[in-house]
């Protein structure tokens, strides 16, 4: 066999960027790159310095597979098993949303305020609506020690991708999780300092025209809220202001196209007060913020 005829990492790296490009991959190096690593249980960095060198025939059929199924659109999250979220790996699997970098900024405005409102608090309570993967949960809980979390969904088998995660990064003192619909399934005495979510809000057209790799693999239910997109803000927001302590904060993910009708609908509300946005990097309004609007002392620890 000649030097051209051995599948070298560099070689394999180039024909499967192109391979990728050719089936639609919007990070087609990216991706090969990542599938290769993880078929030869090696780090990214590490396939920089093994151009050259013929990765094995084991690791090479591990590769082939992977890429005939990110060809036909699985998303690489899903084929590793993990994303990287706010500096951390998370599992990840078909039953939960593969945590996206615009999401962090929901992780950076609730350790924000706690910070600003809650630093001479010893105990914050918070709990995260629709956790999936457990990402925000988990990430607020590497950040804050004295937050205490509850980490909720509607789908069991998110559920136990979250508790994963929650192991896997050692916060099992600080984040418990349980099954509800929202806020269905917490008692009407619970109360928390910060209510966090990032629920579907996607609407029925917008997901008739989502890219296929997200809209035939990810979970609808975690996609889709319904005609409108405003379905699930309409049902969490009086939820959550019921369940907030006196001055609680409420802090959603949402759509730029969402943004200002979710804005009006809080500025309306009589419970809560103080409604501001948090953009993304792109300068895309991402984060809603509002204030419980009741009055009271809030409870001593």
């Amino acid at each position: 066999m000649s030097h051209t005829d051995v599948w070298t990492t560099g070689r394999l790296l180039t024909w499967t960027t192109d391979y990728l490009k050719e089936n639609g991959a919007d990070s087609a190096r990216l991706d090969a790159e990542v599938l290769l690593a993880h078929a030869c249980q090696c780090q990214r960095i590490d396939l920089y310095t093994s151009f050259e060198q013929d990765p094995g025939e084991q690791a090479r059929n591990v590769f082939r597979s992977l890429v005939k199924q990110r060809a036909t659109g699985t998303p690489v999250a899903y084929l590793v098993g993990q994303r990287e979220f706010f500096s951390l790996s998370f599992r990840v699997s078909p039953d939960v949303l593969i945590p996206r970098p615009e999401t962090e900024f929901v992780v950076t405005t609730a350790v924000d305020t706690i910070r600003q409102f809650y630093a001479d608090q010893t105990t914050v309570e918070l709990i995260d609506v629709g956790t999936g993967s457990g990402a925000i949960a988990v990430a607020i809980a590497s950040q804050l020690a004295n937050c205490q979390i509850r980490a909720i969904d509607s789908s069991s088998a998110a559920l136990e991708i979250a508790q994963q995660n929650i192991v896997q990064h050692q916060v099992q003192s600080q984040v418990t999780t349980l099954e509800s619909d929202l806020l269905e399934q917490i008692s009407a005495e619970e109360k928390f300092h910060v209510v966090v979510s990032n629920p579907p809000y996607v609407s029925q057209v917008e997901y008739e025209q989502l890219d296929p790799t997200v809209r035939d693999f990810e979970p609808q239910s975690a996609l889709l809220a319904g005609p409108s997109g405003l379905e699930i803000y309409d049902r969490l927001i009086p939820q959550a202001a019921a369940h907030l302590y006196p001055q609680g904060w409420l802090i959603m993910e949402t759509s730029p196209h969402l943004q200002q009708r979710l804005t009006s609908q809080l500025e309306e509300n009589p419970l809560y007060e103080a409604v501001s946005v948090v953009n993304d990097l792109a300068g895309s309004p991402r984060v809603i913020t509002a204030r419980n609007r009741a009055s009271g002392n809030q409870p001593v620890d």
